[in-house]
């Protein structure tokens, strides 16, 4: 698994409103809150993404982009996000190439694990939550990223 302090491995992320993009493009606007979650519409996942949803505006208010990775396909995340109104990117990694790229899949590579990496601008790893089944570790992030982000923000503008 990448340790804080390593490079994000760069990737391309589809785009609907600007066509195919990559990490360090996405991360040339801003941090990036990337977070790995096992499946679309189970009960662990589902809370996780609308608690995501909803610190959404306070992320963005920071410049911390959310971009969320599991194995389903395209229809699937779609339905997903339409169904509870996520308003952030959730790539496709049905072969499960990025999970193993960020070291987060489990038992044999058939199952993607619950982790979370805060991705600074210059591509550096500068926080990361691992908890397969609990949320308070990936809560804690956020909060985490709001205070570290918050900052520069405001000198910024």
């Amino acid at each position: 698994m990448l340790n804080l302090g390593d490079a994000a491995p760069d990737f391309p992320i589809p785009s609907t409103e600007c066509g195919p993009r990559t990490l360090r493009e996405c991360l040339a606007e801003g941090p990036v809150l990337l977070y790995f979650y096992p499946a679309d519409f189970t009960r662990v996942c589902t809370a996780q993404a609308c608690m995501l949803r909803d610190a959404q505006p306070t992320l963005t208010a920071t410049s911390v982009r959310i971009i969320g990775v599991s194995p389903q396909g395209v229809g699937s995340h779609d339905s997903f996000m339409a169904r509870y109104g996520l308003p952030f990117t959730l790539v496709a990694d049905t072969d499960r190439a990025l999970a193993r790229l960020y070291g987060v899949s489990a038992l044999f590579g058939l199952f993607t694990r619950r982790a979370t990496f805060l991705i600074d601008k210059d591509c550096t790893i500068v926080d990361r939550a691992v908890a397969d089944l609990s949320l308070g570790a990936h809560q804690d992030l956020v909060r985490r990223a709001v205070s570290r982000f918050s900052g520069e923000r405001t000198s910024s503008t």
